[in-house]
């Protein structure tokens, strides 16, 4: 869309709002909306940040159940629910104006810190939680590195529940739709004792179908090895992909009895048990033929003539040949040990060989090649057969206190104790044969102390926070990756172990009634620890190398792991080496603004903001390496200015800013061969404005509108992050753009409430277009999301003096489909993505027994 188009829709709308409200300032204004963005509770207007916020109300309204369905609604913000080959819809990927991440490896970070109750949540997965019993979601955008600290460079989520009141109360709602979905949340609050003690229970249980089914393949599929012949975290296939199977529970005790303590104990379990998300085949990039690129490309040291491309080695191609050639053309080149056994489930060497099986004289033992055919000719269905499931439990409790030492300051205390268990499987080729097949165990766990001392002083003026906070988490995690009919067999365990401190103050003055200052800091440190032990158990590099001396446990010799340079010679299918094992991170980060208030509804405002991403290793290994490979700690600086105004007697809120951020030592996954790896990538420059308003015009009419711009470019790169251009991407060079940074985002969403006898209808719409961008650092083309137009409608009836309602919407009304994560594997053979969900329909009837 042009710039002229998008800025004559707001203009219009914005014109429209006004001359409404001109002619309606006596009729009731909007609400006051009350956030903790700064660790105390403020109208939102007073905030000096870039903030996005949604009420339990909006939430139910517009069917958002989980954090990234706030994506299409929240200017320059992207948020994906999964990531590449993640396999599971509950991790997230979160970008916000340009900065962000698309991994869930435990060794990297989140770009945009996710917090439940002020608890910062360790990892991406499970971080796109059901917002069940939310009293509201903060979006904080920019770097926020004093306040929240460690891994918020980009921005951070704030998620804020329900505490219980002080009346019996009983509220829900059951939901059934597209897919056989069928959803049921509640929550009831009892009273424990007359005020000072409550509690509350909430639940939510959610079934649906995937919408991508799995289906057999309507040609020839010929004979093909069973993925159960290879190493997994579990084996276990489905019928569909893209399905939803939970429930959660959280519930609070919470004491106030007016006096100078209060306190909440929460504790929450989520458990997920459900289908791998949907998966689609873009393209398949072996070379074409059975001996095509194996003539000319000699690697030193064999005298095995590969198929090799810009990625490396191409697997599938091998697998191709290995099945085709005949054992004079294998022979030619060297090949017989790399085509021949390969390590099964049994045993290294215990599989028989794929030499060639489809031109010898049985014509039983046949494999079906790796090609074209496999990729999907309808998004909405699979042929994958392989493992296809997704399981996570995640949960903790949590201890908030708060003390009252006068009646201006405030002692606070966060604590906090969390685990999660996750482990998931996904068939990414679309095919029987085991050509890329991922499944994944995670277990985490994560406990946080925070204290704050908040409070005012000079008559209310100034304001101040001063803070101590601790964190640890470790872990363990293991990565199992087949290619090419188990030609290369990962198995990638590892052990985490961080803890990170900080220090942390901020002080606002309001000076004056025309003028106010902030300032702040953050020092943080962190000492983190990483033991990786990623292997090849089909030992792919000794056959390559020609070295297949075995010891008595049958497997190579410490002779010959020495020779083809694995590190540790005792281990000899071990790429990952010892060192470092170790890294510390220390930062300071700062924020200065200043405020002007020419009115008491209008403030102008003007900061500069910091933040830091923490640094790491990368673990995803395709060669034995002599020193485990780092990559440091990503930066952020942003000015910002911008405005806050309530207007027209409270009928119009409009807010807008501008910012221009300094990105350094930008983390990017990169794809190495068969390896997706991180490396600190280079610098960019981010410009870009937000621009959010809330009318309401007339009585039971609002409309709220918002207008995003950005223009994230690299401004200098490292001399291994370029990549050229080819026929399946971009590249990446000075003046790329980012990944997930969409130039334009735009979004309208009416709202009318009419009344009717006995009751009233609420009428709600959204529209929502996106401007194209790129969904990889490399910009692969089969991958690059359209501009896309979104629409959401729904119709509600709220009957007087009752206790129900009924909703009856859709969402996706256009059925827009678009790519929302994948990964180019050239080097194994395919290109994937996973689609966005198509059209639904759902009918919602909710109760309130208070």
């Amino acid at each position: 869309m042009k710039l002229s188009t998008v800025s004559l829709a707001v203009a219009a709308v914005l014109a429209a709002s006004a001359h409404a409200q001109a002619q309606n300032a006596d009729d009731g204004g909007l609400p006051e909306i009350v956030v903790t963005a700064q660790k105390r509770a403020e109208n939102v207007q007073d905030v000096p940040i870039a903030i996005s916020v949604f009420d339990s109300a909006a939430l139910k309204e517009r069917s958002i159940g989980n954090v990234s369905a706030l994506s299409n609604i929240t200017p320059n913000v992207t948020l994906d629910a999964s990531t590449p080959f993640s396999g599971s819809s509950a991790v997230l990927g979160a970008t916000i104006r340009g900065i962000g991440s698309s991994d869930f490896a435990f060794n990297i970070d989140p770009a945009v810190g996710v917090y439940l109750d002020g608890v910062y949540l360790g990892r991406s997965i499970g971080a796109n939680q059901d917002l069940l019993d939310v009293e509201r979601i903060e979006v904080l955008k920019g770097p926020q590195g004093t306040l929240f600290g460690r891994n918020s460079v980009g921005g951070a989520i704030s998620i804020v529940t329900r505490d219980p009141g002080n009346e019996f109360a009983v509220t829900g709602d059951v939901t059934v739709g597209s897919f056989n979905r069928l959803q049921v949340r509640g929550m009831v609050e009892l009273p424990l004792i007359d005020n000072a003690l409550s509690s509350s229970l909430a639940f939510s249980t959610l079934k649906r179908d995937g919408f991508q089914k799995r289906v057999p393949y309507p040609g020839d599929t010929g004979s093909y090895e069973s993925w159960e012949l290879f190493p997994a975290s579990g084996y276990h296939s489905g019928l569909r992909q893209g399905g939803d199977d939970s429930w959660n529970l959280r519930g609070k005790l919470r004491w106030n009895n007016g006096g100078a303590l209060r306190a909440t104990l929460t504790g929450d379990l989520t458990r997920i048990d459900q289908e791998s998300t949907a998966n689609t085949v873009l393209a398949a990039t072996p070379v074409p033929g059975p001996f095509a690129g194996l003539a000319e490309n000699n690697i030193p040291g064999t005298a095995l003539d590969v198929v090799t491309g810009s990625s490396g080695f191409l697997f599938a191609g091998l697998y191709n040949f290995c099945i085709g050639a005949t054992a004079a053309e294998i022979a030619a080149r060297n090949a017989q040990l790399v085509c021949g056994p390969r390590n099964s489930v049994a045993g290294y060497q215990t599989l028989p060989g794929l030499a060639s099986r489809n031109v010898d004289a049985d014509p039983f033992n046949d494999l079906i090649p790796y090609d074209d055919r496999w990729v999907n000719e309808d998004i909405d269905k699979s042929w994958a057969t392989g493992n296809d499931f997704s399981k996570l439990q995640q949960g903790g409790i949590g201890l908030n206190l708060e003390y009252d030492l006068t009646s201006d300051i405030t002692l606070r205390s966060i604590s906090s104790w969390r685990k999660l268990d996750f482990i998931a499987g996904v068939d990414l080729d679309n095919s029987p044969l085991p050509i890329l097949q991922t499944s994944f165990t995670v277990n985490q766990q994560q406990w946080s102390e925070e204290l704050q001392l908040t409070g005012s002083l000079l008559d209310n003026s100034l304001n101040f926070v001063v803070g101590g906070y601790v964190f640890n988490e470790k872990g363990d995690l293991r990565d199992f990756v087949t290619f090419a009919g188990g030609l290369l067999q990962v198995d990638g365990p590892g052990h985490i172990d961080t803890t990170a401190y900080a220090l942390f103050s901020q002080i606002d003055w309001r000076v004056n009634d025309l003028l106010g200052f902030t300032l702040g800091g953050r020092w943080t440190r962190e000492d983190k620890g990483y033991d990786g032990a990623q292997s090849d158990v089909n030992g792919f590099n000794y056959k390559l190398f020609d070295c297949m001396d075995l010891n008595a446990q049958g497997i190579p010799t410490a002779g010959c792991a020495q020779a083809v340079d694995f590190p540790i010679p005792d281990q000899p299918f071990r790429y990952y080496p010892f060192e470092p094992s170790k890294q510390d991170f220390n930062n300071f980060s700062f924020k200065a603004g200043v405020q002007v208030y020419p009115t008491d509804d209008v403030m102008l405002y003007g900061s500069f903001s910091q933040g830091y991403k923490t640094g790491g290793w990368t673990t995803r290994l395709s060669n034995p390496l002599p020193v485990a490979p780092t990559f440091g700690e990503e930066k952020a600086g942003t000015w910002e200015l911008g405005v806050k105004s309530t207007l027209i007697e409270r009928r119009l809120q409009l807010n807008a800013a501008a910012f221009s951020t300094q990105y350094k030592g930008i983390q990017l996954n990169f794809q190495e061969g068969v390896s997706p790896t991180v490396q600190n990538a280079g610098n960019a420059r981010i410009n870009g404005f937000e621009v959010e308003t809330l009318a309401a015009p007339v009585d039971n009419f609002t409309i709220t509108a918002s207008l995003g711009y950005l223009d994230a470019y690299y401004t200098s790169l490292e001399a291994p992050a370029q990549v050229a251009p080819s026929p399946f991407q971009l590249g990446v060079a000075v003046d790329s753009d980012l990944p997930k940074a969409p130039h334009w985002k735009f979004n309208v969403s009416p709202r009318l409430e009419l009344p009717v006898s006995n009751g009233s209808v609420v009428l709600l719409a959204d529209w929502t277009h996106t401007a194209s961008m790129r969904n990889d650092t490399e910009g692969t083309i089969l991958m690059l999301r359209p501009s896309t137009d979104m629409f959401d409608a729904s119709v509600g009836y709220y009957p007087s003096g009752k206790n129900w309602n009924v909703t009856v919407g859709g969402t996706n009304l256009s059925d827009e489909r678009y790519i929302i994560t994948g990964q180019a594997q050239i080097a194994g053979g395919v290109i994937y993505g996973t689609y966005n969900r198509p059209r639904e329909w759902y009918m919602r009837l909710g109760f309130d027994l208070n």
